[in-house]
């Protein structure tokens, strides 16, 4: 029995700010439960709704020598779904409305949180052969555990695995203030170690420590080695090569199943979606009040608004797009100028556009299950999880080439009558605008094609069952 001890920031159903919380919270269910003890460790937020601390239960507690500070490290236990949940219990770290606040705050934080589960392990009686760290919260688990394997044998011949969910976060702080919060000794803090242009990066003290650095898709995994997506560590990305792979999240297939969700009009799969997946467009056009009119073809995005998500392309071509014969819905909050963007069109063309600008999960898989087409355009996109959910949903993708948007959407290809969506290659508004419009005359001209491209979508596998296999596969390397 192996056993895998993940350690990240959040985590569903208890804390979530992106998708960092849907890997960790999902992928652990989907092991092999013969051959893997798969367990979670998390920071115990204060902001947790307060049904999920009610079902923790005490195990123990400890204190904890911060370099200067001695911190109270509390560990509570919970079972969920067959899995084992441990929560890090300190209210001087943990409070907050928040997860995360200020940066200056959050390095300390995840400083203690780092700490923390290194050394509850011998007490919870729970020795990982592989502690999978997530992100950059994680960071220097890695490298305390290169420290700690001076400190006894517990803790030697402990693997580690690092998975990169976005490298524009890296938890850069300044190298002094480092060196004080860890108590890490100077060693530590040279270029090739955790020094990174004079500051110190938890992230790349993970990546050089990690026995393997992992990324949520092969595209991804790729582009992160160029100076264009590597986000200043491109060199050590290159540098660790040999020991990077990507492997594509999944989506949870019990969660998001037009069979059987309950958020949408109307239920229906690969079989019925023909004559039934409309009726949710009908519902949703009344809801929004928007012309209804299931012959129109109306486009989702579901999104942070973002300049990541490529915002200021669609910004760039608004007023060209709403001269076509389409309907488009807008749902997610971010950048004030989108914002603004959206309502102003809401406003101008209101029969057309509808922005709610929120988050809801309930608007979300309306938005999946009613759309005729998903729009993604993003600058770079470590793996993405809107493209797989509408693929599900038989809503066909519209994305650029990049990252994980590559790596999961195949584009339509009219002569060989193959591909689950449509995709562009240059991040250029017109080349999106162009892509977009041979989706609507598709759409519009050759309806039977359009169905057999939604049809091969909802065919896709992109459960968690088949990224769980691909990281068994990467354990068993180990």
């Amino acid at each position: 029995m192996r056993k895998i001890l993940f350690a990240a920031s959040e985590c569903v159903p208890f804390i979530k700010t992106g998708g960092l919380a849907d890997v960790v919270g999902s992928l652990p269910k989907y092991f092999n439960k013969k051959e893997y003890d798969v367990r979670v460790m998390l920071p115990k937020y204060m902001c947790m709704k307060q049904e999920w601390k009610d079902k923790m239960e005490y195990k123990t507690h400890f204190y904890l020598d911060l370099s200067w500070r001695k911190q109270y490290v509390g560990i509570m236990e919970m079972n969920l779904d067959g899995v084992t949940f441990y929560f890090i219990d300190n209210e001087y770290y943990f409070a907050g409305p928040t997860p995360y606040g200020n940066i200056y705050e959050d390095v300390e934080k995840f400083a203690f949180f780092s700490r923390a589960v290194l050394s509850a392990l011998p007490l919870i009686d729970f020795r990982p052969d592989i502690i999978h760290c997530h992100d950059w919260q994680t960071g220097l688990i890695p490298v305390y555990l290169d420290n700690f394997r001076f400190g006894g044998e517990f803790y030697q011949g402990i693997k580690t695995v690092m998975t990169i969910h976005n490298l524009k976060f890296q938890g850069v702080w300044d190298k002094k203030t480092i060196q004080d919060i860890t108590g890490l000794p100077d060693y530590y803090f040279t270029a090739d170690k955790l020094e990174a242009y004079e500051d110190a990066n938890y992230l790349k003290g993970g990546i050089v420590y990690a026995d393997k650095v992992t990324t949520v898709s092969c595209s991804y995994a790729e582009e992160i080695k160029t100076e264009f997506y590597g986000e200043r560590l491109n060199g050590l990305m290159n540098a660790r090569a040999n020991c990077l792979s990507g492997i594509v999240n999944g989506i949870d297939y019990e969660v998001y199943n037009p069979k059987t969700d309950k958020m949408i009009q109307k239920r229906y799969s690969v079989d019925t979606f023909r004559r039934d997946k409309k009726k949710n467009k009908l519902a949703l056009q009344e809801e929004l009040g928007l012309e209804v009119n299931d012959k129109k073809m109306m486009i989702g995005i579901v999104s942070r608004l973002t300049d990541q998500k490529g915002f200021d392309l669609i910004a760039y071509i608004m007023d060209e797009l709403c001269q076509d014969d389409i309907q488009l819905v807008v749902l997610g909050t971010g950048e004030e100028r989108y914002e603004n963007m959206f309502r102003h069109f809401a406003w101008k063309y209101d029969k057309k556009v509808s922005a709610n600008i929120y988050y809801s999960e309930e608007m979300s898989h309306k938005v999946y299950a009613s759309c005729d087409a998903f729009l993604m355009p993003s600058l770079f996109e470590p793996c993405g999880l809107s493209q797989l959910m509408s693929l599900r949903y038989g809503t066909v993708p519209i994305v650029r080439e990049t990252g994980g948007l590559r790596d999961t959407v195949e584009p339509y290809n009219e002569f060989e009558k193959t591909g689950t969506g449509f995709s562009f290659s240059n991040y250029n508004a017109h080349e999106m605008l162009g892509i977009i419009r041979y989706a609507e005359k598709i759409y519009y001209e050759r309806k039977r094609e359009w169905n057999k491209i939604a049809e091969r979508g909802m065919r896709k596998d992109f459960s968690w069952k088949n990224s769980a296999k691909q990281y068994e596969k990467l354990y068993e390397e180990m």
